[in-house]
């Protein structure tokens, strides 16, 4: 049977919901694992990468943040590697630069050496750097010690993800954009009926495959499965450097993070275009596609003010939020933060760049699930959280998705 015979109203096999980078790693995974399945991808964007995918720093991470053993430490590390091949073989523009993470209080430097013992553990080439070796990869950049570590680099990964469509569409796999999932349900015979919209088909599916990001908590409850979380919305700003600045950054400049917060901090991160993006603060989104200040989806902010972990997170890191709204209320207040690591930056020198909302699973008691986390039992599976840097693992996680998928078939 051909893979696009189910296009002509039989049954697909596996079907994926979400055209972001691990949606489409995963049909892509799927194709290649089993040829002659009949796979479909489900978006409700006009194309792939719409979302977290399209909308993120470019940064091609290299797994040092990751505690060891963890599904995000392995899956980074692999497609730390894996990713810059890709991106060669299929003419996606990608550079490995390195980068500097750099502590600028004494208070920093504990937490600085505990990422190098982590990096090493990771077998990650780490070198330690002084004041005066941070100049020479960063002459503009203050610190009093900084890491490089030589394996991060950036990429388009909305680049990744369209290749990944060409690839997967190339091995009979149907993408259908511009159908939202608006139910799901199980027919006498056992298979998976998806009702679409707008005025869109319902299709059946002997697995579903969920990889809606944003919506995935949301997607796993209409399949009849408690996802025991929610997704919490963060919006991260971005500005950029304006063309005349942007020599101040050669690369890729970090600050220490914080432990207790699961942000990264304001960084500087070169792009493939040659721009400079600074940022992200990180700030409660009043929608989950809030990617404008003051974008508001009513569901979606009851979704969040409804919910009792949103609020524990709001107790738990009041201080640290506050300064993130400060910082996205005043320009000059994030430019005060962006000095730290750079002297020389000015208000002036700063540019609105677009924003981009992560999807945080968030535990009732208000944890903030850290790592990478998959569930459902068949015929459904279900992809909950897969923030930062499921960009740079999307090859990877694919696999582990497409080997759940076949073996709920």
């Amino acid at each position: 049977m051909s893979p696009r015979s189910a296009a002509h109203g039989e049954p697909y096999d596996v079907t994926v919901v979400g055209a972001g980078v691990v949606g489409l790693s995963t049909a892509y995974a799927l194709t290649r694992a089993a040829p002659a399945l009949r796979v479909a991808v489900v978006e409700k964007e006009a194309g792939p990468g719409r979302h977290q995918t399209g909308r993120n720093s470019g940064v091609i991470h290299s797994g040092i943040y990751y505690r060891p053993g963890s599904l995000k430490a392995r899956y980074a590390l692999a497609g730390a590697a894996e990713t810059p091949r890709f991106c060669a073989e299929h003419r996606v523009p990608y550079e490995i630069t390195g980068k500097l993470i750099v502590a600028t209080e004494q208070a920093e430097l504990p937490r600085l050496h505990a990422l190098v013992q982590r990096g090493r553990e990771h077998g990650l080439a780490v070198r330690e750097l002084g004041p005066v070796q941070i100049a020479e990869y960063e002459p503009e950049i203050a610190g009093l010690a900084a890491i490089r570590v030589a394996s991060t680099g950036i990429c388009d990964f909305g680049g990744v993800a369209a290749a990944l469509a060409r690839l997967a569409a190339d091995a009979g796999c149907v993408l259908r954009y511009g159908l939202r999932v608006t139910a799901v349900g199980r027919t006498d015979g056992g298979a998976v009926t998806l009702t679409t919209a707008p005025d869109g088909p319902t299709l059946r599916t002997k697995v579903l495959v969920n990889c809606a990001g944003l919506h995935s908590d949301r997607l796993a409850r209409l399949a009849g499965d408690d996802p025991g979380l929610r997704i919490v919305p963060f919006r991260g700003e971005f500005y950029e450097l304006a063309p005349g600045r942007r020599g101040l950054v050669r690369g890729l400049v970090y600050p220490v993070p914080d432990p207790d917060f699961p942000f990264l901090g304001v960084h500087f991160t070169r792009d493939v275009r040659g721009g400079v993006h600074v940022g992200p603060n990180a700030v409660p989104a009043l929608a989950r596609e809030g990617y404008r200040r003051w974008t508001v989806r009513p569901r979606d902010l009851a979704d969040t003010l409804g919910y009792s972990g949103a609020w524990r997170i709001a107790r738990r890191h009041w201080r640290q939020e506050a300064g993130e709204l400060r910082r996205s209320l005043s320009k000059r207040a994030f430019t005060a933060d962006a000095r730290r690591l750079l002297p020389a930056l000015r208000p002036a020198d700063l540019r609105p760049a677009p924003a981009g909302v992560r999807a945080q699973a968030v535990l009732p008691d208000g944890t903030l699930v850290d790592d990478f986390r998959f569930a459902g039992s068949p015929p459904f599976v279900h992809v909950l959280n897969a923030p930062s840097p499921a960009a740079t693992a999307a090859l990877p996680i694919g696999r582990e998705v497409a080997r759940r998928a076949l073996a709920a078939l």
